[in-house]
């Protein structure tokens, strides 16, 4: 392969922190390999992901003009710009840069477009004899659950609740189903309106149709019986870049954070976050806040305000601050989440199961607490709880999906309670499988392997 013509890959991800650091992440795993990337980015969000570009000698950061459309604040860029009932506006702002990403591939002319929201990207490329890659970042249970391949969906026969409360016949899985109110969710999250008059379920249907190729940030030992169905559905090459493990970073923990960490035992403290993008309600919020207050173990908290709140102080309990003192620490901005789970004293990560932070907590030694929110974190909290066994999910409401203060502190004792049955399940699976994501070599063979399909769909 060294032999080989090295490639030039262009990478588009939809403009959301999340889908671009892991963009960027198998773009720093390619480079490491000298191929080269132009990776197109919204102008002002380029600072913000310089410090991740680990080969800037071979990764070209491109600047995208994100074009204002009606609706959407002045400025907005990214999801983490805008509250979640707007992102439509800014889906519609991204197919508008359709002439921008045109001009720049026909000058550029690379072999590959990595792509995922964009449904207009495979007949570009195809105009310019470029191969399209759809490289979805959830995983291939979400889609192959979620998005019908073979079922034309119309205004006369759309996705149902009841389609999402039973696999589909031949699923590989009985474990994931859902809630009602999940399946709520879902159906109107994939079949609402998604920018430019096109819902969510017909863009990634069109996507994964027109693409040459559809490629996951996944191994066979962990997703290898849903990476088939996919590939058996569409009847496409699905390609495995392994579970692309982001480099550790070359920053240190700083500031009270750091002070706060250093207080503890280690394993002994709870952390919990949410993601960029996920905003609770005030009650929910309350009643995180309160579980981890029952647990009577020291807690970090990293969430944004709950809805109608300025700042996480306001939205607190009452007389919560006096009672926890010391060993409670409530933060509402960015905190250095890599560096928080790989401390010594962090014993336990209650999550949102937004894909990139599990998998940056399987490569830890801290057990997991699952509470999914939205779209595939349900499915990404059943895979952990239910076919990895590596984590227990807090009880929510059936109907309402509502979770009391006693599920989540029964959850967190579940994992941390050294004499429970299920926390020792937990950790042994756990352990079992950092270890295969740690095991020398597997990342270089996954994608090395990778790369030789990108030769072989050129060569065909």
């Amino acid at each position: 392969m060294a032999e080989e013509k090295k490639l030039h890959i262009a990478m588009y991800p939809w403009f959301a922190m999340g889908h671009l650091t892991s963009f960027l992440h198998i773009s720093n795993k390619l480079a490491e390999r000298g191929h080269i990337i132009s990776f197109y980015i919204p102008t002002k969000t380029q600072s913000k992901l310089l410090s991740f570009n680990l080969h800037p000698h071979l990764i070209s950061f491109i600047p995208i003009n994100v074009p204002h459309v009606e609706g959407l604040p002045p400025g907005s860029e990214t999801t983490s710009d805008v509250p979640f009932h707007l992102l439509p506006f800014l889906m519609t702002a991204m197919d508008l840069t359709r002439p921008q990403l045109e001009l720049s591939l026909q000058n550029l002319k690379p072999q590959f477009i990595f792509f995922d929201f964009t449904h207009w990207v495979p007949q570009t490329a195809c105009r310019f004899g470029i191969r399209s890659i759809c490289y979805v970042t959830v995983s291939p249970a979400t889609l192959c659950f979620l998005i019908s391949s073979d079922r034309e969906l119309s205004e006369v026969n759309p996705l149902t609740e009841a389609d999402l409360l039973e696999p589909k016949p031949g699923f590989p899985s009985s474990y994931i189903k859902f809630k009602s109110h999940e399946a709520r969710n879902l159906v109107k999250l994939t079949e609402n309106e998604f920018g430019s008059g096109i819902s969510f379920h017909k863009r990634q249907q069109i996507s994964l149709n027109d693409s040459d190729a559809i490629a996951f940030k996944t191994s066979r030992e962990m997703e290898g019986i849903y990476s088939d169905y996919v590939a058996e559905k569409w009847g496409k090459t699905v390609i495995l870049a392994g579970p692309v493990v982001p480099e550790k970073p070359k920053s240190v923990l700083e500031g009270e954070t750091a002070a706060f960490l250093s207080k503890f035992e280690k394993g002994s403290v709870v952390y919990c976050a949410f993601g960029s993008e996920c905003v609770l309600a005030k009650e929910q919020f309350q009643e995180l806040v309160l579980g981890l207050e029952l647990t009577n173990r020291p807690f970090l908290v990293a969430l944004k305000p709950p809805i109608g709140f300025e700042t996480v102080d306001s939205a607190l309990p009452d007389g919560f601050k006096r009672r926890v003192g010391s060993r409670g620490m409530v933060h509402g901005g960015w905190v250095q989440q890599h560096l928080i789970l790989s401390h010594g004293s962090v014993g336990c990560f209650v999550t949102h199961c937004g894909s990139g932070s599990l998998l940056e907590a399987m490569v830890n030694e801290c057990q997991m607490v699952l509470v999914p929110n939205v779209g595939d974190q349900f499915i990404n909290a059943r895979i952990m709880s239910k076919d990895l066994k590596v984590g227990v999910e807090v009880e929510k409401g059936d109907e309402d999906g509502l979770f009391t203060k006693e599920g989540v502190c029964t959850a967190v004792e579940a994992v941390m309670d050294k004499d429970s049955r299920v926390g020792e399940e937990v950790r042994a699976n756990h352990k079992k499988w950092r270890d295969f994501l740690l095991s020398e070599g597997l990342e270089d063979s996954y994608i090395d392997a990778f790369i030789n399909k990108l030769y072989g769909l050129i060569s065909t």
